[in-house]
């Protein structure tokens, strides 16, 4: 919580820096430096794209690595592991996936902007983090649980819509190729190979494959998370056993070489870090990285925005603040609450209705993965008013939700007493 709220106030300087530079003099050559080809040419094969392809492919790529890295944990070890309170969180997103498109697709049914519809489907993490951050303790652990939860299955479910809907036609042999290096990292993770480096390298090879077939590289790095294994290799029991085997064995004499005493502390060291789980080593490596120079770097290179263009406000803009606007917090709240009805989800007793009615709001905020499909869906002369959407959505729906769960923690901090007297409830 604590990173992804600091990476919340990253997010918005770099989209402020943006929208400054897109808006003076050195605007061209700001987009020129974005669209220099950068890349590696070898014989007949080529791999080239603009830096600002780099970002949004391959950088972003380790983006939804650590999403799919933070559900599979989330599904293992986390919150989800438990159906009915797993069942809130995926219905919640749900509806907050398909409402807004429906929506979206009302409003620019046979307009050319129709093809952006996935535009409106996903939650930002980081803002929405960084939202319930500024409300600290005013509200309960199982709202940031069910609105964190509800961001990573919506990204995930972004990524199908990426996969699904915004790919190239299919080129099979980089596909087959693809699906081979899958099976290579699973059989070797089977035989209980633990080299990372070498992981990279099969998962580099995995997501050139991917790229070169038509769908999108981005969808690599999701798969290559969920394949992750969330169980440790070494037990907190058989660590204890090795530990005590540290502390009972005498102190060594001076020098250097194989000692027993030697390979024991690197039998420990080896066990101390097999205890977290590949998924929980990677999260933890990853997650500073991620927050702290990805996304912001990809909202610097994409959240440029023109305030004199003639797009500016038009239908597309419209539909896009009505699906995150209002599509989002009617999607949350209404699929969760008919999953509570029908039994197949638990709502916790401190989240009330109007908790999730807020967290719905909260969830209009789409910034980075709205801007990150905008870029697929739309030609660049829709593409600055489908910003200024994302843009206006996102600012509104952040204060709304926060000025909602304000004024409901505020009344539920006054209790009054048989004798009428109010009492301030810590």
């Amino acid at each position: 919580m604590r990173i992804e709220a600091a990476a919340g106030a990253m997010l918005l300087l770099a989209t402020i820096a943006a929208l400054v530079l897109s808006n003076s003099p050195a605007a061209e050559h700001v987009e020129g430096f974005w669209a220099t080809p950068m890349g590696l040419r070898w014989g007949a094969i080529e791999l080239i794209r603009p830096l600002r392809g780099w970002i949004n492919d391959a950088l972003m790529t380790l983006f939804f690595f650590l999403v799919a890295l933070e559900l599979k944990r989330e599904l293992v070890l986390g919150e989800l592991r438990k159906p009915r309170v797993a069942a809130l969180s995926i219905a919640g997103a749900l509806g907050g996936m398909l409402v807004p498109a429906g929506l979206y697709l009302l409003l620019q049914s046979g307009r050319p902007g129709a093809a952006g519809w996935g535009t409106v489907m996903a939650t930002d993490t980081a803002f929405v983090s960084g939202c319930l951050a500024l409300l600290g303790e005013r509200i309960p652990k199982r709202l940031r649980v069910f609105m964190l939860s509800l961001a990573i299955v919506d990204d995930i479910g972004a990524v199908l819509v990426v996969a699904i809907g915004y790919s190239h036609a299919i080129a099979w042999l980089p596909l087959a190729l693809a699906a081979l290096g899958l099976v290579v990292i699973r059989a070797l993770a089977w035989a209980g190979l633990r080299s990372l480096p070498f992981y990279f390298t099969v998962g580099a090879m995995v997501w050139i494959a991917v790229d070169a077939s038509g769908v999108h590289a981005t969808v690599a790095g999701v798969i290559l998370g969920l394949m992750t294994p969330a169980r440790p290799w070494v037990s907190a029991d058989r660590l204890y056993a090795i530990l005590r085997q540290v502390v009972a064995h005498p102190a060594a004499e001076r020098g250097s070489g194989a000692t027993r005493d030697r390979e024991t502390l690197q039998v420990a060291e080896i066990a101390a870090r097999e205890t977290l789980s590949p998924v929980e080593r990677l999260e933890l490596g990853l997650h500073p990285w991620v927050a702290f120079l990805i996304m912001p770097l990809f909202a610097f290179a994409n959240a440029g925005l023109s305030l004199s263009s003639e797009h500016l406000g038009g239908p597309i803009a419209w539909a896009v603040f009505v699906g995150f606007a209002v599509g989002k917090p009617m999607g949350v709240f209404a699929f969760s609450w008919l999953a509570v009805r029908l039994g197949i989800a638990t709502r916790p007793p401190d989240l009330d209705w109007r908790m999730l009615a807020g967290g719905g709001l909260l969830a209009g905020i789409g910034f980075t993965m709205a801007m990150f499909i905008a870029n697929l869906a739309f030609k660049e002369s829709e593409l600055a008013s489908a910003k200024l959407g994302i843009f206006l959505a996102s600012g509104c729906s952040g204060l709304a939700g926060l000025v909602l769960l304000w004024t409901i923690q505020g009344r539920r901090r006054q209790r009054p007493t048989r004798r009428g007297v109010e009492l301030m409830i810590p």
